[in-house]
């Protein structure tokens, strides 16, 4: 009697995991939170690139000549590496294609953070009030955008790495239907050696 509901305690969790399993694999595992924060800067980085611009010609005439050249090249970066950045946010998120979040992610951690840095810590270009208050609100979206970024691209690869296993499973499992191996595509107990014709004969 107990073995008999050792049995079905274990076959309902067995069922149970699976269920789990595929519900994972048909739910979409695209990132609300990431979702949301890239709507927004969508709208807030205008706001930002028209103050920034304003701010720069405010301070450019009072600024040695290598920090007019840093400014002027930090902005051309973000403006360009922003909208390629976007796109590839949105395009990753939403149709869950790891590459793009990965190259969104690699972007937004390897330059637009430490531009924006530089325009927000270094005293030599004349920070203004209003410049380090939109700047501190650019960084704010660009580190919340980075960590759900990071646990968006780990949902992901948890779901294809899912994937791929039952892929390698149901091939395997066709296979045994068919009586053919996965490896060479011969039958089974079959070998893929030659046969002299005195085994034949006494196969």
């Amino acid at each position: 009697h107990n073995q008999g509901l050792l049995k079905k305690k274990k076959l309902f969790s067995f069922l149970r995991s699976i269920t789990k399993m595929f519900s994972m694999v048909n739910e979409l595992v695209s990132h609300l939170p990431l979702q949301m924060l890239l709507y927004f800067n969508m709208f807030y980085f205008p706001c930002w690139w028209f103050s920034a611009v304003f701010m720069l010609e405010v301070k450019f005439y009072y600024l040695p000549g290598y920090y007019q050249a840093l400014l002027i090249t930090g902005m051309i970066l973000l403006t360009v590496i922003e909208v390629v950045r976007l796109y590839l946010g949105y395009t990753g998120n939403l149709k869950e294609k790891v590459p793009e979040l990965a190259a969104f992610w690699l972007l937004s951690f390897m330059f637009q953070l430490p531009v924006l840095l530089f325009f927000l810590t270094d005293e030599g270009i004349v920070i203004l009030p209003l410049e380090r208050a939109v700047h501190s609100l650019y960084l704010l979206f660009l580190l919340a955008q980075i960590l759900a970024s990071f646990l968006a691209l780990r949902t992901m690869t948890r779901k294809l790495t899912l994937l791929f296993h039952l892929r390698q499973l149901g091939k395997v499992e066709s296979f045994h239907h068919t009586g053919m191996s996965p490896v060479y595509g011969l039958s089974y107990h079959r070998s893929v050696l030659p046969m002299s014709a005195t085994q034949d004969i006494y196969n």
